[in-house]
């Protein structure tokens, strides 16, 4: 199941430099995970300071 990005995202940028495959993007409001590209490795979760990345 691919990760998702909660409301608790700050925008800081620490998922999308660490993605292996350049899942994730800055959104509108708040950074965004493709689930298609997604390969659940948890790279993402692992940077994130406030835990907002997680699987959906």
């Amino acid at each position: 199941m691919a990760y998702k990005i909660s409301d608790a995202c700050i925008s800081c940028g620490a998922c999308a430099a660490e993605c292996p495959v350049s899942a994730i993007s800055e959104g509108d409001t708040q950074y965004v995970i493709d689930d298609a590209t997604c390969i659940e490795c948890g790279a993402c979760a692992g940077v994130c300071p406030v835990g907002a990345p997680a699987q959906a």
